[in-house]
């Protein structure tokens, strides 16, 4: 009986959220087989398609912020249908232009999208409050979500590809759009508000000094990755100056009565660590994507390194590796109930780790990066669910939403850290064919194992010292309890 009560209370709190993440991971999906085409129909260069994901990288890490924090304060649903609105409005200018500058800012909004899950996981924590085993509720919601949304990464991969080569570009941009203008009324008349928004006046000026900061940092990182950047002064100067404009976003932040980012959580012992390994897996989760799918496709008879694989060959790939991670996400929670969800972080980051570099040894043939990628795979579905879920249960109750966007927004931060080293690697140390090729050197391949390895284990090692009993339901209640003098 109360097996069944929880399942249906997880219902509940879930409501029509799957189908929400399930569009994402189409929009994240459905557009990779076709950015060529794209790149003819606006008239650029392939390399130029890389401004897109910058572009829309450096938004979503200024609009998570923001949201999350209005979400406590108005509601987690009325942020999410504005976000969803948005989103529907970028993507639904991208069929209708064929100017690269208007489609890049059409595709920079659709990062609108980023704060969905963040905002779900905080609703369906300050939903489930009266619930009992409240943190195993979340983090069972939060692996459904995320298997959702890996679900529709692949449906969305295999069906733009199938699309691209069948009808104009035109109707098939116009497919993700419909789906999102669906989603406004999916969580218009199927979720519930969360209830008790905190309220508050909204900060300002620590949105602005956070805004200037990360425009600053990713744009400088972007500067870097153009020719010559690396010893261009003026590039290092803005990510500088972006390193610097964080002192006084911290230091209003403290002074503020009401901070849009309470950076006191990053001292706290159990939501510190969390936010660090986010930025850590995002150096994997985000930067390594691109870097793995190339080396795929070099052709090892002309560059000595690579697998040879045909587009179809490396979707299938991408596939498999998309599966591990909705089995990931989904054993996430019974582990975390047999284990503790500290030692399940520590064992998802293990595996990512391990994964990678077995990369060093193991990367001749197709097998053997199949076999790596299960490897990584398991661990990133296990973290990408468990990570907000852990920061929601850890987070001071009139902050979750700011919690479970953070650890976006700082895995944001590492992703574009980590493209920008790659990018800069890969550029590197070119020789042979790959001189007069496109190809990137196979010492550029190695240092993305080895820097993706390192940080998944560095994050594995900082997990534990996390308390022990932290993201389960007694420290919540521990946490909750009044201290008596």
């Amino acid at each position: 009986m109360t097996r069944t009560k929880t399942l249906g209370a997880l219902a509940t709190v879930v409501g029509f959220l799957a189908f929400v993440e399930f569009t994402s991971g189409v929009i994240q999906g459905y557009y990779t087989p076709m950015l060529s085409d794209i790149a003819r129909h606006l008239g650029i260069h392939d390399a130029d398609v890389n401004w897109l994901e910058g572009a829309q990288l450096m938004l979503s890490a200024l609009v998570v912020p923001a949201f999350a924090k209005l979400g406590d304060m108005v509601g987690h649903k009325r942020m999410l249908l504005i976000s969803t609105a948005l989103t529907a409005a970028a993507a639904l200018v991208l069929p209708f232009t064929d100017s690269f500058v208007v489609f890049l800012a059409g595709w920079a909004l659709m990062g609108f999208y980023t704060v969905w899950l963040p905002l779900e996981i905080a609703l369906i924590w300050s939903r489930s409050r009266r619930m009992d085993a409240r943190s195993g509720i979340t983090a069972r919601a939060a692996g459904l979500l995320v298997a959702a949304l890996e679900t529709g990464a692949i449906i969305g991969a295999l069906v733009g590809g199938a699309l691209i080569d069948a009808l104009p570009l035109m109707v098939v941009l116009l497919v993700p759009a419909l789906m999102v203008v669906l989603c406004f009324f999916v969580i218009l008349f199927g979720v519930k508000e969360s209830p008790e928004p905190t309220g508050g006046i909204f900060d300002t000026v620590g949105l602005v000094l956070i805004s200037l900061a990360l425009v600053a940092f990713t744009g400088g990182l972007g500067l870097l990755r153009l020719d010559g950047g690396l010893v261009n002064p003026w590039s290092w100067a803005v990510v500088l100056l972006g390193l610097v404009l964080v002192v006084p976003f911290v230091l209003w932040e403290l002074r503020h009565d009401d901070p849009i980012i309470d950076v006191r959580m990053f001292r706290s012992p159990a939501l510190g660590p969390v936010f660090l390994t986010a930025g850590l897996f995002g150096v994997s989760v985000l930067g390594a994507q691109a870097p793995l799918s190339t080396f795929a496709r070099t052709d090892p008879t002309v560059y000595g390194y690579g697998l040879g694989t045909t587009g179809f060959a490396t979707s299938l790939l991408i596939g498999v590796y998309l599966i591990a991670m909705i089995v990931g996400a989904l054993l996430f929670p019974l582990v975390a109930r047999r284990l503790t969800p500290r030692v399940t972080l520590i064992g998802a980051s293990v595996l990512v780790g391990v994964g990678f570099l077995l990369f060093l040894p193991l990367h001749a043939t197709y097998v053997q990066v199949v076999t790596n990628m299960v490897v990584v795979g398991l661990g990133s579905g296990a973290l990408v669910a468990a990570l907000p879920a852990a920061a929601a249960s850890a987070a001071p109750a009139t902050q979750t939403g700011v919690a479970t966007g953070l650890t976006n927004s700082v895995k944001t931060v590492g992703g574009a850290i980590a493209s920008c080293v790659f990018g800069i690697a890969l550029l590197h140390g070119v020789s042979g064919a790959a001189v007069e090729g496109t190809a990137g050197s196979f010492a550029g391949y190695v240092t993305v194992w080895v820097v993706c390895g390192a940080t998944a284990l560095a994050a594995a090692v900082i997990l534990c010292f996390v308390p022990k009993h932290a993201f389960t339901d007694r420290a919540v209640t521990e946490a909750s309890e009044p201290v008596l003098s």
